[in-house]
């Protein structure tokens, strides 16, 4: 007879076995289980395996040497067999014949039965009347629902609002770290480089050298050794007149011995022109082992009038760059800073000067006077933030109670700042801010609800302290009460 032999491997299970045994149109089925691997069937699959092989019209046959399985087989009516040779050749035990499960007969009072379970209606119920009123009770039901949950309303209240202003005495430091209550804010420091040039036409008439003083000059050595002395040796009479030796000499050896050298005045005009011992002084460390001094006076220094500027238009103009300089330090400052944030302009100040040049130099004639400055300059500034966070802490401790904040804080400086010696600037700012009456929408809620249109207003006015009169708008526009739910309403205040 007939056999088809299935061998399983290890990831079988029930569903994959169920199907391979629907593919076999055999009237003999046999499974092989593999020697080195594991199959998982258990007792109630290999029932279930023999049921849906004897509903394919074949007997089922295990080949296993495992002693679970085997056990399990034959404990349910299936040949077990050492191989598959043995499995063809030996005799296979004849299966358990099949029952066939025979229908009852179908009963014939089954009318009778439903109606003895089941009571009939009532009369009133299938009856026209009933049924006109029931349908009469579930309309009126829905419409009911229907204005409950229907009808929205908004509610706009205007409660009463005034205007509150606190003055607040400020100081303003780098020293404090922190935003405190008693007024005390941190004041930051801000550094800017400014490079600022301007010209200023001059007419005056000024002295200006011509030529150059010039004369003899007597060194006396102090030591007893030889001292040479260099070309451009400077030597000085006071006040601050500058000469320049000419040409090299050697002062011989010996104290009290002399040389004359001739000298030449640095700067021209008619200043270098002295008397006779009026240059003293041998700049370096020559002048440690010599002296100096003129046996004749200095003459040839010669000045000319021309067109030049004097002091009094250097002065001028240098007044004139500095307040430049302010100005353009501020608005650098303004521009690296938030806009919101306070700069305290009284601090600033020159931290540095980098460079002051004059054009023409002093001495020189000119139409013009040019003058070009590089300044380091410095100034104390505070965070809007800070401002703003002692502002509000003021403000929150002095309004009435009954009152919440509304809008944004303003606030504004009283007085101008003044800063101290111990670098703490001190000012009045003035804070403003809208106030209103606290309102709780609870209780509007609980007051209009349920209430006609005209009630409900008149109920606001009555209870609240408003400054106009409330808004409230139902929809839809045709129904005239407020809902009863209050999450139908939605209130505002302004």
């Amino acid at each position: 007879m007939k056999t088809k032999i299935i061998t399983l491997e290890s990831h079988d299970d029930l569903i994959s076995v169920r199907d391979k045994l629907s593919w076999a149109k055999t009237p003999r089925i046999l499974l092989v289980w593999p020697k080195y691997e594991k199959v998982t069937l258990r007792l109630l699959d290999l029932k279930v395996l023999q049921r849906h092989a004897d509903s394919l019209g074949a007997q089922l046959g295990l080949v296993t040497r495992r002693a679970n399985v085997r056990r399990d087989a034959e404990s349910l009516g299936i040949p077990v067999f050492k191989s598959t040779v043995s499995a063809q050749k030996d005799l296979w035990p004849a299966s358990a014949p099949r029952t066939q499960r025979t229908p009852p007969p179908p009963r014939r009072d089954l009318r009778a039965m439903r109606d003895e379970v089941y009571e009939k209606e009532p009369a009133w119920r299938t009856s026209l009347l009933g049924r006109v009123v029931t349908f009469t009770a579930g309309v009126t039901a829905i419409l009911v629902l229907a204005g409950l949950f229907v009808p929205r309303a908004a509610v706009i209240v205007h409660p009463e609002t005034r205007m509150e202003s606190i003055v607040i005495p400020v100081s303003a430091s780098p020293s404090f770290e922190a935003v405190s209550i008693t007024g005390n804010v941190t004041a930051r420091t801000i550094s800017v480089t400014v490079d600022v040039e301007q010209s200023k036409a001059v007419s005056g008439v000024v002295s200006l050298p011509k030529t150059k003083a010039r004369g003899v000059a007597q060194f006396m050595n102090l030591t007893a050794d030889e001292v040479t002395i260099p070309a451009g040796t400077i030597v000085s009479a006071a006040p601050s007149i500058r000469f320049v030796t000419l040409n090299d000499a050697r002062l011989p050896a010996g104290v009290d011995e002399i040389v004359a050298v001739r000298i030449e005045a640095l700067a021209g005009g008619s200043d270098g022109n002295v008397g006779v011992g009026a240059v003293q002084f041998v700049e370096g460390s020559l002048g440690l082992s010599m002296t100096v001094s003129n046996p004749e006076p200095l003459a040839g220094g010669i000045d000319v009038k021309g067109i030049g500027a004097n002091e009094a238009d250097r002065e001028r103009l240098r007044e004139s760059v500095l307040q430049e300089v302010q100005h353009t330090a501020e608005e650098q400052i303004r521009s690296q800073i938030g806009t919101n944030d306070l700069l305290l302009t009284e601090t600033l100040e020159i931290t540095e000067v980098l460079m002051e040049e004059f054009s023409p130099p002093v001495g020189e004639a000119g139409s013009s006077l040019n003058l070009r400055m590089q300044i380091v300059v410095s100034a104390l500034y505070i965070f809007s933030t800070d401002l703003e966070q002692l502002a509000s802490s003021t403000m929150n401790a002095a309004i009435p109670q009954g009152f919440v904040p509304q809008g944004e804080l303003t606030f504004e400086l009283l007085s101008m700042p003044v800063t101290d010696t111990s670098g703490t600037t001190y000012f009045d700012l003035n804070v403003t801010q809208t106030i209103r009456r606290n309102i709780d929408i609870l209780e509007i809620l609980s007051s209009i609800r349920g209430k006609k249109l005209e009630q409900a207003q008149s109920e606001l006015q009555s209870r609240f302290i408003l400054r106009e009169e409330p808004q409230i708008t139902i929809t839809p526009s045709w129904w005239n009460y407020l809902p009863l739910i209050p999450f139908n309403i939605s209130v505002e205040v302004n």
